[in-house]
């Protein structure tokens, strides 16, 4: 497996971390008989978290798809592999911006991320254009 399908699961990973982590620091209150209980997510900083939890389900088809899209058209694996972490470090950073309640920030993480998701997607269109 490459770097950059191993950043593809670490972001599935990352966006059931970010609920997971939410849920934990609020053990007694949280109902798993319930889990979608709009009650618990009335907290802001559960709020927060779960907006990032959606936003990462949200974000990760596209960047699964770019990867995957760029290696099986034999784009710059050290490139695809270059952007995928950086993705996924972009991506961490979000969550905590999201949760920490920094809203400019966070916009700018997300943009970010997603020029790099750009990016991957049109590794294999521009190759040729790349130094070897």
């Amino acid at each position: 497996m490459t770097v950059a399908e191993w950043c593809v699961f670490g972001a599935v990973l990352l966006y059931l971390l970010t609920l997971a982590a939410a849920k934990l620091t609020a053990i007694r209150r949280f109902d798993n008989a319930n889990p979608r209980d709009p009650a618990f997510f009335q907290d802001p900083v559960r709020a927060r978290a779960l907006g990032a939890h959606q936003n990462g389900i949200e974000t990760f088809p596209f960047f699964a798809f770019a990867v995957v899209l760029a290696e099986f058209r034999l784009g710059s694996l050290r490139l695809i592999d270059e952007l995928a972490v950086l993705f996924l470090i972009v991506r961490i950073a979000y969550v905590f911006t999201y949760v920490g309640n920094r809203p400019t920030l966070r916009s700018i993480l997300w943009n970010i991320g997603f020029a790099i998701n750009v990016a991957i997607f049109f590794l294999p269109a521009i190759k040729g254009y790349l130094p070897a």
